[in-house]
């Protein structure tokens, strides 16, 4: 062998041997680009911070083509610091304040809705920060949408919050975190984005907390508004907004600026054929406060179910029907009134659960949770 095989041999086995090691620390961000521009002297850019509640985009895998089985136990997660030392342009579009509110690690269950209420505190006093502009929230995607919705109902500001995630891990070949984490902080740092409650910017497509939906287990393009579309995009050359949300949230809903240290129990109820009654009998003996049934059609409960439903209003626990298809109202017809059964109008049953149980802070009566369900 001469001495020029002796050194590429060389450096193909040190390469080889380092390769394991670098898609497992850093982003699918190439290291041969050139550093990115400043902004102009005189710039004022936003203060953004960025409030980890962990997920995919904040998960590692190993080799970067691992898409799907990320994570885990002795795997290191991506902290915040991370993001902002792989991603240098962010420091071009906004001055990073960094904030981990993620779980502990060595915790068994994953998320929960005690770690929302945690963070919605944090939320609070951030945003009552003058020289905070506007929060980002990094979130997993499997419950992202609750979380957001949760937020949009109970945090009065009017500046922006914005929930993103990714479908593929940091370290992923061809990882949509990147570019979604640098579009979140475009959006919140965008004067446009405030008032509108809050938002979820993930593939350039800006939703309402509201209304975004998960409908993809692993595609890129999972997150929609079903009915009613993106409110936004967010363009490689501008934030860009056709349309205001109609809904009450954030500054105008009548559920924020509590503290809530806990939301009464509500359960959701699956309707298919022979449905059986008695798993709603459970959630009521368990302690269920309100119950969503998320039926059939148009949002109708089998005749075991509609049994089981008259036991637990005896009970005083209170109904909400959705829509299993996922799109579409559930109407107020005469039958539905007849059965004290409020309508869900097009909200997927995960959002009506916070939304009842919300309700249930202030009033068991029907009608005035059918006019919460009305306004929000």
């Amino acid at each position: 062998m001469n001495r020029l095989s002796l050194i590429v041999a060389v450096i193909s086995a040190t390469l080889l041997t380092a390769a394991p090691m670098l898609t497992a620390s850093a982003a699918e961000i190439p290291t041969y680009a050139p550093p990115p521009a400043a902004p102009p002297p005189g710039t004022r850019l936003p203060t953004v911070v960025i409030m980890s509640m962990g997920g995919t985009i904040a998960s590692r895998g190993t080799p970067r083509l691992n898409v799907a089985n990320y994570g885990g136990k002795g795997v290191p997660r991506v902290d915040p610091q991370d993001w902002f030392n792989d991603e240098p342009e962010l420091a071009t579009i906004a001055n990073i304040r960094l904030e981990d509110g993620r779980p502990p690690v060595d915790r068994a269950s994953g998320e929960t809705q005690g770690d929302d209420l945690r963070v919605a505190a944090r939320l609070r006093v951030l945003m009552q920060d003058p020289t905070v502009d506007g929060v980002v929230v990094t979130h997993g995607t499997n419950t992202l949408a609750e979380s957001a919705f949760l937020m949009n109902l109970i945090i009065d500001t009017a500046k922006p919050i914005v929930f993103v995630g990714s479908q593929r891990p940091w370290t992923a070949l061809s990882g949509d975190g990147p570019r979604n984490l640098y579009d979140a902080v475009r959006v919140a740092g965008t004067k446009e984005a405030a008032g509108k409650g809050v938002l979820h910017c993930m593939n350039q497509y800006i939703n309402t907390a509201r209304d975004v939906s998960k409908t993809s287990a692993y595609r890129v393009q999972t997150f929609k508004g079903i009915d009613v579309g993106a409110i936004g995009f967010a363009d490689p050359d501008i934030v860009k907004f056709y349309r205001e949300p109609m809904r009450r949230h954030t500054m105008a809903s009548e559920f924020a600026g509590r503290d809530y240290k806990d939301l009464p129990t509500v359960e959701i109820a699956y309707a298919y054929r022979d449905a059986p009654g008695y798993l709603i009998d459970a959630m009521v003996a368990n302690g269920a406060k309100g119950i969503v049934i998320d039926g059939t059609g148009a949002g109708s409960p089998t005749t075991s179910q509609t049994d089981a439903i008259k036991r637990a209003q005896a009970k005083g626990v209170v109904v909400v029907a959705t829509a299993r298809t996922h799109g579409g109202r559930v109407q107020d017809t005469p039958r539905r009134r007849e059965a004290k059964i409020v309508p869900g109008d097009n909200l997927v049953p995960e959002k009506a659960r916070i939304l009842l149980q919300l309700a249930l802070t202030k009033t068991k009566d029907v009608a005035d949770i059918q006019r919460i369900f009305n306004e929000y």
